[in-house]
This record gives C-alpha cells, structure tokens and sequence, in this order.
C-alpha cells in the first residue's frame, strides 16, 4: 500500500506506505529528492541516490513521510546532500532527541513531521528550481548558470548541496524519471526514448539498466 498527499510545504510530497506480512524487497528508484522518513516508531533521513537502492522489506511495517523536492530539503536538516548519497541515517544524529522522539511517538507522523519541518525551513533556491526545470527540458547548464548570475562552478557546488550530485547526473535522473512515466503509459519504447530526450532507443535501455539496475521492461512489470 503506498498513497501521497499534498503537503503544506511547498516541493514536498507527504506519503503514507505499508508492507505485506509476507515482507519482500522493493526497489527505490533515484528521482532528485530526499526523504525524511518514519517507520514503526523510528525516524530516519534516506539521502539522494544515483541508482536504483533494492531493500528489504519489514513485514507488515508502516511507514510516514516528507519527500523533499528542488532541493529543499537539505536547508532542513542542516546537512548538505552529498553528505547523504546512498545513506540510511537516524534523525537523532541530526536533529535534538526530543524532537526525534515526538515525532517517533506521534499519533500522526505526518503531522509531526510537517510541523518540525515547518520550523527549520530555510525557503526555495530559486537557483535550484531553475536547475530542475533545465534537467527536465534538457537546457545547458551554463545557460541556466548565466541566468542565475552564476559561474557554472558556483552552480555546480550549490546542486550538489541542494542533490547530492551535479546538474549532469540531475538531468539523467529525471530524464529516466519521465521515461518510465511515458512508458507506463503504454507508449511504445522507441517514442518514450524520442520523447524524453534519448538519442535512441538503445541509449534509453542502457541508461535505465545502469541507474534502475534492470531493464524498463521489469520495471513496468
């Protein structure tokens, strides 16, 4: 089971998510964001990631949370993101153990997230949100940094503090992000890959089996 729902905060996504008795695996594709996450009475922050992370699932476990989008999130936790590539870590090593343990104890994780997350929010970088855009319509990363006011240095450090990663590897993650979009569509492959920007249809299969870990047609299965 797994359902969003709009936040209060702007680029957030708040969700709710349960696993089946039975336990299994899920695989977390990268998507530009991180997550501030709760699980059975445990809070945790799950980093950007550059490919596909495959985890196990805790039977029956539930799950509450924040997904951070353009780059907000970092300013929250007051960790820069390419401090948490890949990285599962305790709120309580970030935050003070009190908040942590309200949040772990509420009745609604999701209110309780929101609300601590309201009290550190640092706004949008408008820098940022014109990066993302670019990374979606394929703009130059120079052109987005000259617009900014910024050198391409200058850009490339700020979104690796806002992401985890460079403009480059932004552009690839959401570029495989509307692929599969498209293609659970029902699209046929060939005009996914014209349509998200791929010189053909062999560079999309080659892209999503290096950052998704299998082929596009599994993941539409």
């Amino acid at each position: 089971m797994y359902e969003e729902q709009a936040s209060t905060l702007p680029y957030v996504v708040a969700w709710r998510g349960g696993t089946p008795p039975g336990g299994g695996t899920q695989r977390i594709l990268p998507d530009g964001c991180l997550d501030l996450i709760w699980r059975d009475g445990a809070a945790f922050v799950a980093g950007p990631n550059t490919v596909a992370r495959v985890e196990a699932c805790v039977p029956g476990g539930r799950y509450a949370a924040l997904r951070f989008g353009a780059g907000t999130g970092p300013g929250v936790l007051g960790v820069s993101a390419s401090e948490l590539v890949g990285q599962r870590v305790p709120l309580d090593a970030m935050w003070p153990s009190a908040t942590v343990r309200a949040i772990a104890e509420a009745d609604d994780p999701v209110t309780a997230l929101t609300a601590a997350a309201k009290r550190r929010w640092q706004g949008v970088d408008r820098a940022m949100l014109a990066l993302v855009g670019a990374a979606r319509t394929g703009l130059p990363v120079g052109l987005v940094a000259e617009r900014c006011g910024l050198s391409s240095r200058q850009l490339r450090r700020r979104s690796h503090a806002a992401f985890g990663y460079g403009p480059k590897t932004l552009h690839r993650i959401l570029r495989m992000q509307r692929a599969i979009a498209l293609a659970r569509t029902g699209r046929p492959f060939a005009a996914v890959s014209a349509d998200a920007g791929y010189a053909d249809q062999s560079h999309l299969a080659r892209e999503v089996r290096v950052m998704a870990g299998v082929p596009l047609s599994a993941l539409l299965r």
